[in-house]
């Protein structure tokens, strides 16, 4: 069952192409990717992680890349989610590699989640309908994109996803890759903490003020604890 409550629903990892997410991956938590899928409303496709674990129980890893060869059917001039479609991102990643990027929130209403923000003045942006083919049928969310892409708060504020009846998790293959613990450090700290209280999903996100803008995600991992950072 799908857990109704607000919560961490997965990390989002973007990556230049496939091969070196999948690389990467093997290199950093000693572990290799399961299959994912493509993505036709974004001309994206992705691997996936199963993180769940005590601390957060449906959870997951996104390695994420733009497909080449695929065109998005969104709108003329609407961008990618997650700031892919950025240059100065693009670049970071094709020169340093694969990078924690962003996470997403599940929530039971996505429409009630974006008002909670909307009435602090944060634009999470428009609810679309989203899918892709899976062996075992369509996976079907509903999710948060603003028609710039951006992800806001440098990625410290996420995504929302309402999952349809299928969730991802249900069929990842287990991992021995547990989330145990996901920070988010800003300089508008009261902001994003007022935000994720609005959200539901206090205690989901130790919420740090800092100088300079940043997710870490601790992990256990084959290689013990490893901490991504963004």
């Amino acid at each position: 069952m799908i857990p109704r409550a607000p919560c961490v629903d997965h990390l989002v990892v973007l990556a230049t192409d496939l091969a070196s997410g999948t690389a990467w991956c093997e290199h950093t938590l000693g572990v290799a990717p399961a299959a994912g899928g493509e993505h036709p409303l974004m001309g994206t496709h992705n691997r996936l992680l199963q993180l769940s674990g005590p601390a957060h129980p449906r959870a997951y890893l996104e390695i994420i890349a733009i497909n080449p060869i695929a065109t998005p059917a969104i709108s003329t001039g609407a961008k990618r989610w997650f700031d892919m479609d950025c240059k100065a991102l693009q670049a970071q990643v094709a020169q340093h590699g694969p990078r924690l990027i962003h996470w997403v929130a599940a929530v039971p209403d996505a429409a009630a989640a974006c008002a909670a923000l909307a009435a602090q003045g944060l634009e999470r942006g428009e609810i679309l309908s989203a899918s892709r083919a899976t062996p075992q049928g369509l996976l079907q969310w509903r999710i948060t994109v603003r028609p710039d892409g951006q992800r806001l708060l440098d990625g410290c504020l996420p995504t929302l996803i309402e999952w349809g009846a299928q969730h991802p998790c249900d069929a990842l293959p287990e991992s021995s890759v547990r989330l145990q613990s996901l920070e988010l450090r800003h300089p508008q700290a009261p902001t994003l903490t007022a935000a994720c209280q609005a959200m539901g999903l206090d205690g989901q996100a130790a919420v740090q003020a800092a100088a300079q803008p940043c997710l870490r995600a601790t992990l256990a991992t084959p290689h013990g604890l490893v901490t991504l950072t963004s």
